[in-house]
């Protein structure tokens, strides 16, 4: 019976066409082995690309293509979904995008973490201006919409400047954002309550929008911020998506067993929760998440002057002791810098080698004097912090309602040492945690890399190898899948997916950059 319902799909799929047996497409890629995004078993079958869409897909017959790839002995899949990144600024400076073409993505969501641009048709525009190479969809910030508002209060917002700060979610909604982020470990979105969130929250629902949240907490309080994740999910009736879901620091690890049981009782209970994850054992943010988040109120300039003051200052530095301390840390070797702008001599190095250089003592104290000088110093260090466990990583990996997602940006090629999830992590589960041990099947790492994320966040014409659908495709050679990129060495490109198609455009062929953009930006609305 499944056959016979396999042969009846691949006719009609081929008549949708109308003279599929007649018909040259610009685009044809035969003899591969078809995953088509579901989560079922792949299939041999060719496929038929014009104007950008999946035209026929089935035993191409007589029908040709002006251009035909041969993908015998390789996976043909939807071209990824990576629901978590970070590109603001990038369609200016780095529009190819290359490090996640050759990583097989080919669209992206961004604005996470609370933090966008606030005027979004404009953005949109701009991406489309500059022609990057991926496709773009954004979220709104809450820290960004709140920041507008507020600046960096440390307080509630007055009934106004909750209207206001609504006012301009409404406006980011109708100008194409898919729904509201919060990053609620950052300033200012550390200071808001469950109450304002989840009155954005609603504005966003009411136009079929999504919650993605960088949780209050990973570590000790992780259960609490996954409980807020879910009221908000609650009280704005929106479906909610729980961003690098992971456990932090040791004496929370094998916490994942709690975590994705919380998870999972929700989703029993009605609550439409899911998550995603970078499949490495750090994380990567600012050196300012080992200062408490008091210090920040009231902006940099308020910092500033704490730092000054040797009586808050005091205080500062016994909060991050007590910190390390109840994390069973001896130091902050864990802590290495990604981007230092006033010395990038210092990218690599972490801050207890960085506390050396500048002769101070190998001591907690001592280091955390050089950590409250350095944030002083600028307004933005990005650290790499290596503070997870494998196992906790593989469990949260097997979970079915987790989709694969970098937290990246654009990379430059040689600009600074950064987390090399921004080069390797879809090539890293297929390689690493698909091939090599068996965490998961190849079938189900591709549904959670397109199908599932294109539900989530409403890409009702990707995600999926269907006629009509968007020609974004990778071509897969599962044998030869890896990811160079490591901690000390993390700009190099993935390796194992020989093409990567955009829109129907080829942007990586038999290995090789084309040079040539398909992307586009996708506003989740029409916009004028």
């Amino acid at each position: 019976m499944k056959q016979h319902m396999k042969i009846l799909f691949l006719t009609a799929a081929l008549l949708i066409s109308g003279t599929a047996h007649s018909q040259q497409y610009e685009l044809l890629i035969k003899g591969g082995k078809i995953i088509d995004g579901s989560g079922n078993s792949w299939f041999y079958g060719d496929i038929g690309i014009a104007n950008g869409k999946i035209s026929a897909i089935g035993k191409a017959g007589s029908f040709s293509g002006v251009k035909t790839i041969d993908a015998g002995g390789m996976f043909i899949v939807p071209g990824f979904i990576d629901v978590h990144t970070h590109i603001e600024g990038d369609q200016f400076t780095n529009p190819e995008s290359a490090n996640f073409i050759y990583d097989g993505v080919t669209t992206v969501i961004t604005g996470n973490c609370g933090s966008s641009r606030t005027d979004l048709k404009n953005f949109y525009r701009e991406v489309d201006s500059t022609g990057m190479a991926i496709n773009v969809r954004s979220l709104i910030g809450h820290n960004s919409v709140r920041q507008e508002i507020m600046g960096d209060a440390m307080r509630k917002p007055t009934a106004d400047e909750q209207r206001k700060m609504e006012s301009l979610v409404q406006e980011a909604m109708e100008a194409g954002a898919i729904g509201l982020s919060t990053g609620l470990i950052y300033v200012p979105g550390t200071y808001a309550k469950t109450e304002e969130i989840a009155g954005m929250a609603r504005v966003a629902s009411n136009y079929n929008g999504v919650y993605a949240s960088h949780i209050r907490n990973e570590g000790d309080f992780v259960t609490e911020a996954i409980d807020e994740a879910v009221q908000i999910g609650k009280l704005a009736d929106i479906p909610v998506q729980i961003s690098h879901f992971k456990v932090t620091y040791k004496p929370n690890h094998g916490r994942s067993v709690q975590t994705l049981a919380q998870v999972e009782a929700a989703r029993q209970n009605g609550i439409d929760v899911t998550i995603d994850q970078y499949p490495y054992i750090a994380s990567s943010t600012t050196l300012d998440q080992t200062l408490p988040t008091w210090a920040f109120g009231g902006g940099r300039d308020s910092l500033k002057y704490r730092l000054k003051n040797q009586s808050i200052r005091k205080k500062i530095k016994t909060e991050m002791l007590e910190s390390l301390k109840k994390n069973q840390l001896a130091d902050y070797s864990y802590a290495v810098v990604a981007y230092y702008p006033p010395d990038t001599t210092w990218n690599g190095l972490s801050i207890s080698q960085i506390n050396l250089l500048r002769g101070r003592k190998a001591t907690a104290e001592q280091e955390a004097e050089t950590i409250m000088e350095l944030v002083g110093a600028t307004d933005r260090t990005q650290m790499v912090f290596f503070s997870m466990n494998e196992s906790d990583l593989e469990r949260i990996l097997k979970y079915p309602f987790n989709m694969i997602a970098s937290d990246a940006g654009v990379a430059a090629i040689g600009h600074g040492v950064p987390h090399p999830r921004a080069y390797g992590t879809n090539a890293r589960v297929l390689g690493q945690y698909v091939r090599d041990k068996k965490i998961i099947t190849l079938e189900e790492a591709i549904r959670r890399m397109t199908s599932l994320p294109a539900q989530k966040f409403h890409l009702n014409d990707r995600g999926l190898i269907r006629p009509g659908y968007a020609a974004d495709i990778v071509i897969l050679d599962a044998s030869q899948v890896s990811d160079p990129a490591t901690f000390t060495s993390p700009h190099q490109y993935s390796k194992g997916m020989p093409y990567v198609i955009v829109n129907g455009i080829t942007s990586i062929e038999a290995g090789r950059y084309t040079g040539v953009h398909g992307g586009k930006a996708l506003p989740y609305r029409k916009v004028n």
